[in-house]
Parts: C-alpha cells; structure tokens; sequence
C-alpha cells in the first residue's frame, strides 16, 4: 500500500496530511432524534405493507380474471387473462421499486439530508394520488400503508426535528461555490 492509498482516517493515523480532494469532515456521528427513527422505521413498514398490497392481488389473479372476463365480453378470455396478469405483475413491479425508493430516502432523511424528506414528501403525494386513482382506497392494505406513511411523514416535520435538517448556507446557494451560479465559464474562468 502506498501512501497515497487508503482513507482520509488511515492517513490521520498514520501522521500524514489529508488526501487532497477529499473533504475535510466525513459523516458526522450525530444520533438522529427519536421522531427521525421512529419515522425511518415507519417508512419502512409502509413499504413492506405497500409492497403486499399489491402481492394479493396478483396471488388472487384468477378471481380477477374471472371478474375481468365476465365485464369485457367483447374481449377473448386469452386477451382478458393476458392483460390482467401484465397489468398485476406491472403495478406489484412498481410497488417494489416505489418502496425501494421510500426505503432509500427514509434512510437518507435519518442522515440528516434535508431534500430526501422533500423527495418523500413528493412520493407520498405521488401514492396517495395513485391510490385514489386507481381506487385501491377500498383495500384495507393500503389504506393502512398510506396511514403509516402519513405518520413517518408528519414525524419528520415536527419542530423538534427541525434543526437535524439544516437549511441550505444562503452565502452558496444551498450548493458548492460556482456550481449553479453562472459566474464561471468552462476551465474555470471567470465570466467578464
């Protein structure tokens, strides 16, 4: 190992100067407060519920077949049954990677990162949506994931969480120096 190899900490250890490039703090070893993991744990339950609301469907996929199949008689049963189950397997992938989506921005927000609890916010105005669209209300299931969701979601808009999601430095824009700014052209010089 040379000694332009390993991390930023091995090199502390070792007496020689930070890696250039890197920054000088890492993560921080802040404990997020009780509502943040309480509200992570709830995000992640929604998925999971969200997640088997759509499995029963497909595991139910004949019943609905049948229902389908009786609705559309102008339609062949072979085009009924291959259309429902496209549509049930399409909607149960969608569900798994909407949660994979909650799961991931659930524990980005328990970092600290201020935008992943906007991006959650936004998800669960986007399910809530499409719940009611789709009429899913009815199902017990996801009722109760939309319920969960609420709760991890009001969890982390309570005043006692506030300052575990810093606002944007507005000295930089909310970003690094230059980026965004418009002030610089390509290779670093300055525009006149």
């Amino acid at each position: 190992m040379t000694e332009s190899d390993g991390s930023d900490g091995e090199r502390r250890a070792k007496g020689l100067p930070k890696a250039p490039g890197l920054p000088e703090a890492t993560a921080t070893g802040v404990t997020p407060p009780m509502p943040v993991r309480v509200s992570f744990w709830l995000w992640v339950a929604s998925a999971v519920v969200l997640v088997v609301c759509y499995v029963v469907p497909v595991v139910y996929r004949q019943q609905i077949i049948d229902q389908n199949i009786k609705a559309t008689p102008q339609y062949s049963p072979e085009q009924v049954a291959s259309g429902t189950t496209t549509f049930l397997v399409l909607l149960l992938v969608g569900a798994v990677s909407f949660a994979a989506m909650y799961v991931l921005f659930a524990y980005k927000a328990r970092q600290g990162t201020r935008s992943a609890r906007t991006v959650l916010t936004v998800f669960f105005a986007v399910a809530l949506v499409f719940q009611y669209l789709f009429g899913l209300f009815q199902l017990v299931l996801a009722l109760l994931a939309m319920l969960i969701a609420l709760i991890a979601l009001f969890l982390m808009y309570l005043p006692a969480v506030r300052p575990y999601f810093p606002k944007p430095d507005a000295a930089t824009g909310g970003g690094r120096p230059g980026l965004g700014s418009g002030s610089f052209l390509p290779g670093g010089r300055k525009r006149s």
